[in-house]
This record gives structure tokens, sequence and C-alpha cells, in this order.
């Protein structure tokens, strides 16, 4: 694991003064390492009937295919507003200054699917408690919301509070 952190990059004060972001970049473009990384989000998963992985985007979308590739199952794509083609479903979620809302096809989910979301970074938790509201409202099964990294300090995991969640690397900073 101490490998796979030091693939990460900080870049401080992005997007804005005081912020320490995380760019998974390094890591993506290492090929053992994003191979690595992949083999123990997914190995995990093996043997559970996982009817597919969904990514969150964008960066999830990374994550959610590669490991989907790995179980032999499909991907589906949670989008900002207007990327979808087809009906959607939306939730909106509380950001530090307003709102936003992400989107997935209404007929992406059959009622009792079990379903892995899949995301680069677990920083406050908004993204994923509205990703993991909507999938519960087309009657989807979360089996694990699944992240490359956590930022342990932001919380994130209060706002899943009875959702398993697996951070591949944990951060305190």
């Amino acid at each position: 694991m101490k490998q796979l952190k030091k693939r990460i990059r900080n870049i401080p004060d992005f997007p804005k003064k005081g912020i320490q972001f995380k760019d998974i970049t390094t890591l993506l473009s290492d090929p053992s390492s994003f191979q690595r990384a992949i083999d123990l989000m997914a190995h995990r998963h093996f043997h559970e009937g996982i009817d597919a992985v969904v990514g969150v985007e964008a960066r999830g979308f990374i994550m959610g295919a590669a490991m989907a590739y790995k179980l032999g199952t499909g991907v589906l794509l949670v989008r900002k507003p207007g990327k979808l083609p087809f009906r959607t479903v939306s939730a909106t979620y509380d950001l530090e200054y307003g709102k936003d809302r992400l989107e997935i096809h209404a007929d992406a989910i059959r009622p009792g699917m079990r379903v892995i979301v899949a995301d680069d970074v677990l920083a406050t938790g908004g993204t994923m408690a509205a990703v993991a509201g909507l999938l519960d409202k087309l009657g989807a099964e979360i089996v694990e919301c699944c992240f490359l990294a956590e930022l342990t300090d932001l919380k994130g995991r209060e706002k899943l509070k009875g959702r398993k969640v697996f951070s591949l690397l944990k951060f305190n900073e």
C-alpha cells in the first residue's frame, strides 16, 4: 500500500487555497500501480454475484470500468445532467456553495441488481450519498461503495452510515 500511496501526487492549494488535492493521474499512468490497485479493489468480490459496477463521473468511470472488466460485469454510468441520451432519473445534493445533480438512465438498474459503486476519492461523502440514494430508489442492492482513496479527516463515511465502504488507500490530511 505504501508504494501505491507514493504514486499519488499531492497538489497544494488546488482547486483553491488550503486544499491538498490528491492527484491520482500519476498512479493511473503507471501500469503496474494501476493494475495492482484495481486487483486489490476488485478481488474481494469475485464470488459475490455482482451484476454491475456503477462508475461516478468522471474519475469513477475509470475505476468502475476497470473493476467491471476484472469482475466480468457491465459498467453503469452516473453523470452530470444532460450527458446521458435516454430518459434519466436524478438526485440533487448539496455542495459547499449550492447544489448539484447527478443522473442515471432510468432503465440501467433492475430491482434487486447487486452493484458496487466505484469512485476515485471519498472526501465529504455528499456525492456518494446522493448516488447511493438514487440507486436505492431504483431498487439496486449496493454491495459496497468502493474508493481508490479516502481523505479520512473529511469524515465522508459519516454520510454513508449503514453501508459497506471500502477505501484502498487512506490519507488523513
